[in-house]
């Protein structure tokens, strides 16, 4: 069968049954491999043939992992990684030199932004923001040592969205390298490619893995510029581990149908806060509210599991909330099964500045939900008299 669909993709793609015909994926936990003889050693390490050397550069569970995520996002190749972050920092540090410019959007993850801040500028690496409300500026933030446009969308905590088309074809018209974070909305909500992306990034630690058990992460897109990664990784080590991208293809046989219920419960948490008298504003991508929702309907086949609001009375007001939730985990996670309530401005982002944090829409009042599969009513309840 051919042009299988995505859930089906999810499935059904794995490696190769081994002499025992197992129906489930074996989970191999090896370092390193044998070679039949002399001349097969040499072989396979002058890359004459494709085979598994040594599990930091590929393993048959990380393989059926990276190619259930490349079906999935419409991908050439992917690497996987031993983190989020680790995806992120390999991705850029394999692909930009020094002198080279990063043109990012300023709504970003706090680590990503401490990335730029402080580590790449070591290596004569700048960058500059672009806001996302403003597109008409991003082409003029371009300079002749601009390599590649970032951004994450929906973004982290406040989950705005960006024209994922129009940045495509802005990097494609000046020879850009376009890198887009999809964590929030995972393969199933959002294929960035299809609209211009070279490279999409994902903390497989959030919906991929959906239940808060293993840190992973995985860059797929362009052929060429993976083996770029690739081989920068192999070297480096942020390899992921065999027995986490075998629970994340385990995971991923369910994501459509777990993020369906995130879905359908962070819409009906989102609208029950947009009418609340002790909230400010909700901003959830779904919502007709949102800015960019026509942008979001577009782009993204539901609004993803994270809702963000803000709580009126500020610090006081939202430090009493996070004192009075009852069912609802107090934590940094997100996409798990579980539900999950932050702080952005004093935990995420807590290492950006008040005004840093203000310019990427991050108030001292804001609440990150990040809405888990337990009954919305309950939910909803926790929320409720939280807030008072």
């Amino acid at each position: 069968m051919s042009n299988k669909q995505f859930e089906t993709e999810a499935v059904r793609t794995q490696i190769e049954r081994t002499q025992f015909l197992e129906h489930s994926s074996p989970l191999y936990l090896t370092s390193s491999y044998v070679f039949e003889d002399a001349e097969d050693m040499r072989a396979s390490f002058a890359e004459e043939k494709e085979r598994n050397i040594y599990s930091r550069y590929s393993n048959p569970n990380t393989s059926e992992f990276v190619t259930k995520v490349c079906k999935m996002e419409g991908a050439e190749a992917g690497f996987a990684f031993a983190s989020g972050m680790a995806a992120v920092y390999s991705t850029l540090a394999a692909l930009l030199d020094s002198g080279d410019h990063i043109l990012s959007a300023g709504n970003i993850f706090g680590s990503t932004h401490s990335l730029f801040t402080t580590i790449f500028p070591k290596w004569n690496i700048s960058h500059s923001y672009f806001k996302i409300d403003d597109f008409d500026s991003v082409e003029s933030l371009i300079t002749s040592k601009t390599k590649l446009i970032y951004a994450e969308s929906p973004t982290n905590p406040g989950v705005d969205v960006l024209d994922l088309e129009a940045l495509g074809k802005i990097a494609k018209k000046h020879n850009l390298i376009l890198v887009i974070d999809n964590c929030f909305a995972s393969p199933y909500l959002q294929q960035p490619i299809k609209f211009g992306a070279d490279l999409v990034i994902h903390s497989g630690t959030k919906l991929m893995d959906g239940q808060g058990r293993v840190l992973a992460g995985i860059t797929v897109g362009n052929a060429e510029l993976v083996d770029k990664i690739y081989r920068f990784s192999r070297i480096t080590g942020p390899a992921l581990s065999p027995f986490n991208a075998w629970v994340l293809s385990k995971s991923l046989e369910t994501l459509a149908i777990r993020v369906d219920r995130h879905c359908e419960n962070a819409l009906k948490l989102a609208e029950f806060l947009e009418v609340h008298d002790k909230v400010n504003w909700v901003k959830y991508p779904f919502l007709k509210s949102h800015p960019m929702h026509e942008v979001a309907k577009k782009q993204m086949k539901a609004g993803g599991c994270v809702v963000a609001f803000e709580v009126k009375g500020g610090l006081v007001a939202g430090q009493k909330f996070f004192d009075a939730i009852e069912l609802l985990s107090l934590s940094a996670n997100l996409g798990d099964s579980r539900s999950i309530v932050t702080h952005p401005a004093s935990t995420t982002h807590s290492k950006l500045t008040k005004e840093e944090r203000l310019a990427s829409g991050i108030t001292d009042g804001m609440v990150r939900i990040s809405v888990g599969l337990e009954h919305i009513d309950d939910i909803i309840a926790d929320i409720k008299q939280a807030l008072g």
